[in-house]
């Protein structure tokens, strides 16, 4: 149990006592909380803010990433002066600095399997702020065996998404994505963008359904996907049933311990059987003789690109392979090297044998090859 509060808290609190679902009581409780935020990204960060304000006793902040100048259009607790620290310790300054009266906890590494039942066994309730599918379904997983509720949230572009797995009586994540996509059909945030006030709208509905849960008021999402639509400005919801056989939470789970997530979701860091790198291309582009084949968005090419290269977005290579010789060796470039490795499959099973991916993309381009090649 919290200690009373102080003239101070009552009068930083003070919005909330007048609520009558919140009240001293509420507030008490909130003090006493303790809440573990997986991420200190676009989604971590107005979550991480608005419960530090409201009172969230304890805010366990795990993230094993340093803040990157590209981050900055979207993930708020970082400012310029933050650019190559880790994220949890400019979260822990900013987070101080919104109020001083919550304990922030850092763990400088990954979520993963090896710490995750400790980390979320110790907390009331999970906020997802990651961006990769390994490690929703470790939280999913973590969380249903521990018996705590996992806020999800989800973006890309201009779309978000967010619910409550786990909670008692409502399905998990694993009800509704019984197996997660192959790795290259979902792309990341960093090839498909993402606006940056978008995770700013989902991280604070995160955020306030954290809120609801430890006060134990209000509707939250449980059985419930709720989907945003920036461009429209327009919500709508999925109702969202517990599975009998779902393999974790279902009546006869067949899954009671976490896994290798990496492995499960099929993103283990192996070569692509048709990579070529960077350095090894530059001396065959120099030499000439080459198609290289960019397939990327008419967006991303305005930004960087490679001199000489044939633009063909991903989307439209199907039915531009006539724009291609057969008989040239082809090398696919995209950002960062997963559309690319796509196109590359594409190619070969359409009979270019001698199409390549060119690894890591145009991003290792950039930071091996040619430094004049903005990066993004």
């Amino acid at each position: 149990m919290s200690a009373p509060l102080d003239h101070d808290a009552l009068l930083r609190y003070s919005r909330h006592l007048t609520l009558p679902q919140v009240g001293v009581k509420g507030q008490e409780r909130l003090a006493s909380a303790r809440v573990l935020l997986v991420g200190a990204g676009g989604l971590g960060s107005p979550a991480a803010l608005y419960l530090a304000a409201a009172g969230v006793g304890t805010l366990a902040v795990v993230d094993g990433d340093a803040v990157e100048l590209s981050n900055l259009q979207r993930q708020i607790l970082h400012g310029n002066d933050d650019v190559g620290r880790p994220k949890v310790d400019s979260a822990l300054d900013r987070l101080q600095d919104v109020n001083p009266l919550v304990h922030v906890r850092t763990i400088p590494e990954r979520l993963h399997a090896g710490n995750a039942t400790g980390l979320i066994s110790d907390v009331d309730l999970v906020i997802d702020g990651s961006d990769n599918f390994p490690t929703r379904y470790l939280i999913n997983d973590a969380c249903v065996f521990a018996g705590r509720p996992y806020v999800y949230g989800a973006i890309l572009r201009f779309e978000g998404q967010v619910s409550v797995f786990g909670a008692e009586g409502g399905p998990c994540y694993r009800c509704l994505f019984h197996e997660p996509p192959p790795p290259d059909l979902v792309p990341s945030c960093a090839d498909a963008g993402v606006l940056g006030v978008l995770p700013g709208i989902i991280g604070s509905l995160q955020a306030l359904e954290a809120v609801k849960l430890l006060l134990g008021i209000g509707d939250p999402l449980v059985g419930r996907l709720l989907l945003f639509d920036g461009i429209g400005a327009t919500f709508r919801e999925i109702g969202l049933r517990r599975d009998p056989d779902c393999p974790v939470c279902g009546d006869h789970p067949t899954v009671t311990e976490l896994i290798d997530y990496e492995a499960f979701c099929g993103v283990e860091p192996t070569a692509h059987a048709f990579d070529v790198g960077v350095r090894d291309f530059a001396e065959e582009w120099r030499g000439g003789g080459v198609q290289l084949v960019d397939v990327r968005e008419a967006g991303e090419l305005a930004v960087s690109s490679i001199e000489g290269a044939m633009h063909i977005p991903l989307g439209e290579l199907p039915r531009r392979l006539g724009e291609l010789e057969s008989a040239r060796p082809i090398v696919v470039v995209c950002h960062t090297g997963v559309r690319s490795a796509r196109a590359t499959e594409m190619l070969r099973a359409a009979g270019f044998a001698r199409a390549r991916n060119l690894a890591g993309g145009i991003d290792a381009w950039s930071r091996e090859v040619d430094p004049t090649v903005p990066r993004y």
